[in-house]
């Protein structure tokens, strides 16, 4: 896929994905489960859940685990990411999740839920100013 277009179907068919990715989470501590899924350049959706841990801070967010399988699925390049948790709000993601999306695509499109519809962001408008090593 060379390309992927935030068309209210393809948003709302990605958020689909990380919603179900959403009932995978291992959240016993916080009891907030959250689903990602990344879809790559190469076609393919790789999905993620939170994680938990008792020392919380070895627990992993979705977003970071969509990222795990889209890199062991051999995509480096991600193009769109739908995240999901519970509730009305939309979830967004963390500061330590929007960096680590940077590093493989500083413009990728986040999608998140909102009111019970899909809206978009661009990685951009949730991390201006995002940590990147000089350029040779």
């Amino acid at each position: 896929m060379s390309g992927w277009v935030a068309s209210a179907e393809n948003m709302q068919r990605l958020l689909e994905s990380a919603k179900e990715a959403r009932f995978r989470a291992y959240a016993p501590y916080s009891g907030f489960r959250v689903g990602a899924a990344i879809m790559c350049s190469d076609g393919n959706v790789y999905p993620g859940s939170n994680i938990e841990n008792a020392s919380y801070g070895l627990s992993v967010c979705a977003e970071r685990n969509a990222v795990a399988a889209m890199i062991q699925g051999g995509c480096r390049f991600p193009l769109a990411i739908a995240v999901a948790g519970e509730g009305v709000e939309p979830c967004y993601p963390c500061g330590a999740c929007r960096q680590v999306l940077a590093e493989f695509n500083p413009d990728i499109t986040v999608v998140l839920e909102k009111q019970g519809r899909p809206v978009s962001f661009s990685l951009g408008e949730l991390l201006p100013l995002g940590f990147s090593l000089p350029k040779p």
